[in-house]
């Protein structure tokens, strides 16, 4: 072996510095297997922690579920702090339901009007800052939003309830004759302004992806904008906007001290909108939680699961929209 190859040799298995040689490479997949690594065990993270969380409430509510002396699906009275224990979910999960599904009634008209007015409506200049503070909506801390509707929308509120019992009285919905002020129709009232820009916000993103081509071609065979919007712009859109509905469901169930401020504190099943009524879930526990007993806490534990399963399921399907959203978009590009 001569000199020259002996000094020749060190530099086929390595590269000089910032030549862009082997060691650079198998820097750079180091690096990139180290990244990778990182997020798969962040994105692990996640159902371990969904899956601690479910335990620990399983853990916690099997004591009082062990002594409840009535059915805990069925029942609608709440003496979980009594001796013997009796509760059940019936009332709390109805109100729950009742009062997300009035606030997404309230809500998703407004919050789809104004989406599609952000996006094919009102000039850049306008849309830009109005789409900011419709965001903005959603920084505000539910307790605000308890007190302003409890203090600000209690009135006007019993007058419309007032209102509607005397003109559509025959019915079960607004059947309740007063005292009117805390009641289902003012919880949802306040929960539907609350989760207005949550669905406004992805809606407005849905529609502005909308293509171009499909806007111009039914522009161009004579449609109004109107008409242009209810045959390519909502179609278009239909995956996301389940979606975006459902994540608002999802915020409304899950609701604790707005409508602690703004329901009743009853447990019976009934469709009264107007009445003393009303009761949730959240409010439940937020309310009793403090000055329960060990049996007590348990008890709000395991309704706590229900709420929890509840909301899993709604969130777990809003995502499946959007996967779903997600392949019909890359297959029509």
């Amino acid at each position: 072996m001569t000199t020259s190859s002996m000094i020749a040799s060190p530099a086929q298995g390595s590269s000089a510095p910032g030549g862009g040689g082997p060691l650079p490479r198998r820097r750079a997949l180091g690096a990139e297997t180290v990244f990778r690594g990182t997020t798969t065990v962040a994105g692990a993270m996640v159902l371990v922690i969904i899956v601690a969380i479910a335990t620990f409430l399983v853990i916690r509510a099997l004591p009082s579920l062990g002594a409840n002396q009535e059915s805990f699906w069925t029942y609608e009275g709440w003496f979980a702090d009594s001796d013997p224990p009796q509760f059940g979910i019936a009332a709390l999960a109805f109100g729950t339901v009742l009062t997300s599904t009035l606030a997404l009634m309230l809500a998703v008209p407004v919050a789809l009007g104004i989406a599609l007015f952000l996006s094919h409506y009102a000039p850049r200049r306008m849309a830009a800052p109005l789409g900011f503070a419709v965001d903005l909506l959603a920084a505000v801390p539910s307790v605000v939003f308890g007190l302003w509707g409890r203090d600000w929308f209690y009135e006007p509120v019993s007058s419309l309830s007032s209102w509607l019992h005397s003109v559509a009285g025959w019915l079960p919905l607004f059947g309740s004759d007063g005292p009117y002020g805390k009641s289902v129709l003012l919880g949802s009232t306040v929960l539907a302004i609350m989760i207005l820009p949550i669905i406004t916000s992805l809606s407005r993103e849905v529609f502005v992806k909308t293509p171009t081509a499909n806007e111009e071609a039914a522009l161009a065979l004579g449609a109004t904008r109107w008409e242009m919007i209810r045959t390519a712009v909502l179609p278009y859109g239909r995956p996301g906007i389940i979606a975006a509905v459902m994540l608002g469901l999802g915020r409304a169930l899950g609701e604790t001290i707005a409508l602690a401020l703004t329901l009743g504190s009853t447990y019976a099943i009934g469709l009264d909108l107007l009445g003393p009524g009303g009761n949730t879930i959240a409010a439940n526990i937020a309310n009793r939680f403090g000055e329960a007993n060990a049996t007590g806490r348990s008890a709000l534990i395991a309704s706590g699961l229900v709420l929890f399963a509840i909301t899993l399921v709604v969130n777990v399907t809003a995502r499946a929209i959007i996967y779903r959203r997600r392949e019909f978009t890359e297959s029509a590009a």
